[in-house]
């Protein structure tokens, strides 16, 4: 029996085997798997699932071919193997309809059966009476994305938080379509943009890209719709540099594509998938709700394949439009595992069912909201009001500190800097008095007091007898 650990590799195997129907040497699937498995493991353990039932042989010495086993009486014990396999995996909490969705889309690439693009699938959906996501989960959603001063305008949250949005989203999404940059090697490139050692130059390009294309989302949040310029400048920016065809960047695509590791087709006819494109966005434009808009885009427009490639990139940024347009927390997609959301889309794909990718996003989202909410408490919003005074202000503390006067009513009155406006006068002995609450050895260097001179001030404190001019100030 394998390791517990080697599991996941196993699967792989299997995986890439059931990949040639025609069967496969050895030396070619160690050229493939070789990072997993030694060639002498790799052997032992295609020995074992031959043993096992799992794979047939065909062939002698270094010429015999290993595939799967043939599908009657077998398959229950393949199944078996990939579940096991599967068990070891990083996956998100899913719905007994998400298991059954994962099931079927992890069987054999030649069990399933190829198809089309199914135009039935988005004709069944009427905006506001069809719904992906549950009235009371949209509810939930909006409870737990909205931020405490949530009412602003369209994009301030995102705005709030955009340092840390630039390069969780850059990184994560990045990182859904194999991209190896770290956290921190994302963050170095955004922040002092230093690329990574030994990374490939076009991975430092995807991240760059996504860079530009969230500031495109958030500084133009006012604008920013489900409409065709908008989502060309989302391609446009996010495939920049990164298509043989430069001048397929921003545009429906002009040729057939395919999906590697899937049996569907998408539509290969430039006329109507321009059409269904059109169609695509006009109804989700028509979507009220910002969470169903948001999953009906990440559904609907990787289905569609409308760009040549970079068409699920281009959905998660697309997905943050209307969060925020409703200046609710974006969703990042940190820590979303790339195979839990492979499987999601293959669910789409295949069998156009939602369910697990509707597992997928709102886990996704709820992780988003734990983060961004729990940054944005720990910020503290800028007082204008001290900024404009914060001159005025080191000058009467400090006159009052080096003059070893007490912070009364009285001598804050008498002290105020002829700068500070007649109305704004009961506000600053307001902040003066505290400002002085809070002052201490280790902090007063801020107003040019020396530790040396808060000492004295703070003894000669200590000698005065309190003073009832020391009371309330104004309101």
């Amino acid at each position: 029996m394998p390791k517990k650990l080697d599991v996941v590799a196993d699967r792989q195997l299997l995986e890439e085997i059931g990949r040639h129907a025609e069967g496969i040497q050895v030396d070619a699937l160690h050229a493939l798997c070789g990072t997993a498995f030694s060639r002498r493991s790799l052997q032992r353990r295609l020995a074992q699932f031959v043993a096992d039932g799992i794979l047939v042989s065909e062939g002698k010495t270094r010429a015999v071919r290993y595939r799967l086993a043939p599908v009657t009486g077998t398959v229950n014990r393949v199944q078996a193997a990939q579940e096991q396999s599967i068990s070891a995996e990083v996956y998100v909490p899913i719905s007994p309809e998400g298991h059954e969705i994962k099931k079927q889309v992890r069987q054999p690439r030649q069990l399933r059966q190829p198809v089309g693009y199914n135009q039935a699938f988005i004709e069944s959906y009427y905006p506001n009476e069809t719904r992906y996501l549950s009235a009371e989960l949209c509810g939930q959603l909006r409870r737990i994305g909205t931020p405490p001063d949530g009412n602003r305008l369209a994009g301030t949250f995102a705005h709030d938080i955009m340092n840390r949005l630039l390069i969780d989203l850059s990184w994560a999404s990045s990182r859904l379509e194999g991209n190896t940059y770290s956290r921190l090697d994302t963050e170095h490139l955004i922040e002092l943009g230093q690329p990574a050692d030994g990374k490939d130059a076009l991975e430092t390009q995807m991240i760059l890209n996504h860079k530009s294309a969230i500031e495109f989302l958030v500084n133009d949040a006012g604008n920013v719709d489900f409409t065709q310029d908008t989502l060309f400048s989302l391609h446009a920016l996010l495939s920049d540099g990164l298509l043989a065809d430069g001048s397929a960047c921003g545009r429906v695509r002009n040729r057939a594509v395919d999906i590697g590791g899937s049996v569907y087709l998408p539509i290969a006819m430039p006329q109507r998938l321009e059409e269904l494109f059109q169609a695509v966005l006009s109804m989700a434009r028509e979507i009220r709700d910002p969470f169903e808009q948001a999953f009906f885009i990440m559904v609907h427009l990787p289905y569609l394949q409308p760009f040549e490639d970079v068409n699920k990139r281009v959905s998660r940024l697309a997905a943050n439009i209307p969060m925020i347009r409703h200046n609710l927390c974006p969703l990042s997609f940190v820590d979303v595992p790339e195979r839990a959301y492979i499987d999601a889309l293959l669910g789409i794909y295949e069998i156009n069912r939602i369910e697990l990718l509707r597992d997928v996003f709102v886990w996704s989202y709820e992780r988003s909201c734990q983060q961004y909410l729990a940054v944005q408490r720990n910020m503290v919003t800028p007082d204008t009001f001290r900024l404009r005074y914060r001159s005025a202000l080191s000058e009467i503390i400090k006159s009052i500190v080096t003059g070893l006067h007490p912070p009364t009513v009285d001598v804050i009155r008498n002290a105020i800097p002829v700068s500070v406006a007649k109305e704004d006068r009961d506000k600053f002995m307001n902040l003066v008095a505290e400002e002085f609450e809070h002052l201490h050895k280790g902090n007063a260097v801020r107003f040019g007091i020396s530790a040396f001179v808060f000492e004295a001030w703070e003894e000669a404190q200590s000698l005065k007898p309190k003073s009832d001019a020391n009371g309330p100030l104004p309101e």
